[in-house]
């Protein structure tokens, strides 16, 4: 028996990286899974194919996630194909880095839209349907170390994540009533391709790791197991929090 036998998930970027290991590890806890993608049309496939060798059903949804219609049409999708939707894990994001006073209008915009917008936009559509449906149910979003640390040219991207504590928070408090828990993870350095510029740099990758009290990079599936947990009724009393998953980072 799995933690999430009969549950419904929804990754948003669960193509690759972070959203890949999500995918997998709560399929492997039973739960049927969408695998929501932008542009990586293989990848998620791929990532169905993962699944649905786990005996467990999968689909591969595409949508950006910062439109309305779109995610609405996703979210008809998958209540067709699998079901209603049980947990929501809003995953995708995208970073650059761009020197604050070289930073343009048009970049602030794509990174806030996929990294902000996105989980309110989401959260809110998948938030309503469990309400109509009188249904309880879980939503985690994924943050990033970039909450709570500054690194040189990230005044676009970190506010985003900033962000996302205090729209978990807010979510939490208006849909505690409706019994939708509400949670927040933020990752550390994890070995995907959105840090490839840190892990495939032998000058770079040292000075980082000393900095991580567990001296190494988490892997894509390790952040997997701290979304089931707060997905599952093991977490049925926690609501509105933030989780850091990174090694120890955070604390020196």
């Amino acid at each position: 028996m799995g933690r999430l036998d009969g549950k419904v998930v929804l990754v948003t970027g669960g193509s690759r990286g972070i959203g890949r290991g999500i995918v997998e590890t709560v399929a492997a806890e039973g739960a049927d899974v969408a695998v929501n993608y932008a542009t990586h049309a293989d990848e998620a496939n791929a990532a169905v194919e993962a699944v649905r060798a786990m005996g467990r059903k999968a689909i591969a949804v595409q949508a950006d996630v910062s439109d309305r219609a779109q995610v609405e049409a996703m979210v008809a999708t998958v209540t067709a194909e699998l079901g209603p939707i049980d947990v929501l894990v809003n995953n995708a994001g995208i970073e650059s880095i761009v020197p604050f006073l070289e930073l343009d209008d048009a970049e602030w915009q794509r990174v806030t839209n996929t990294n902000l917008k996105g989980p309110w936009t989401v959260g809110q559509v998948v938030a309503r349907d469990m309400v109509g449906r009188g249904a309880k149910g879980a939503i985690v979003n994924i943050g990033s170390i970039q909450a709570g640390m500054v690194f040189p040219g990230r005044t676009h991207y970190a506010p985003t994540k900033r962000g996302i504590e205090a729209l978990t928070t807010n979510m939490a408090a208006e849909l505690a009533p409706h019994g939708i828990r509400v949670n927040c993870l933020h990752p550390g350095l994890f070995d995907t391709d959105m840090t490839s510029w840190v892990m495939d740099d032998p000058e770079i990758l040292p000075h980082v790791l000393e900095k991580i009290p567990l001296g190494r990079a988490a892997q894509p599936k390790e952040m997997g197991p701290a979304v089931v947990f707060m997905a599952s009724d093991d977490a049925s009393y926690i609501t509105g929090q933030s989780l850091y998953v990174d090694g120890g980072m955070l604390i020196l």
